[in-house]
């Protein structure tokens, strides 16, 4: 089953993959897409307030986040490791429990880029918001690193995340029932 939608002026067929028994999601992926992960930061920097760094959680989120800032011209952006790696020093956890992981993970930041975030306009970027798990981690590990989160922004805004008013998005991305229909 697949749910076809516009993606920032883009077609595009996600599939639609089991959460629960009663809940389907559809499956939005930028990897591999770089006409759609190109298009979808044009789109998203029309929208958003000036920031000085963005900054997304691994992995999904990366190429959106890196062509965001591309195109905006800086070199800032910073990336929530899912795990520490050795290179890191001073770092910052946080729990994160997101719809689409069978489990809680952990992100976290070291010392460089809490210094990237430290005094900054902080823009937080995904690729989809649909509990708000996500962002509320990254939320957490951007203020205790003393960043002033200036807005969120996403390509897709799933189910209740559509009626957010914190939250600038391109498109809303329905549920789904087990058929494939949506969930009203």
């Amino acid at each position: 089953m697949y749910y076809e939608m516009s993606i920032a002026g883009l077609k595009r067929k996600l599939p639609i993959c089991k959460v629960t028994d009663d809940l389907y999601i559809g499956a939005f992926i930028m990897f591999s897409d770089v006409e759609i992960t190109v298009r979808c930061a044009e789109e998203l920097l029309r929208k958003v307030p000036e920031f000085d760094v963005l900054i997304t959680a691994e992995a999904k989120g990366i190429p959106l986040c890196y062509e965001m800032a591309r195109q905006a011209g800086t070199d800032r952006y910073v990336v929530a490791r899912k795990g520490p790696k050795l290179y890191m020093d001073d770092i910052l956890y946080t729990d994160v429990d997101s719809i689409t992981t069978d489990h809680i993970q952990t992100l976290c930041i070291g010392r460089k880029e809490r210094d990237m975030l430290e005094g900054k306009r902080v823009l937080i970027v995904d690729d989809v918001i649909s509990t708000g798990e996500s962002l509320k981690s990254i939320e957490n590990l951007v203020e205790r690193a003393g960043g002033n989160i200036i807005g969120a922004c996403t390509v897709l805004a799933e189910g209740e995340a559509a009626d957010r008013k914190d939250i600038i998005y391109l498109e809303k991305l329905p549920v789904f029932n087990p058929d494939g229909t949506v969930k009203e």
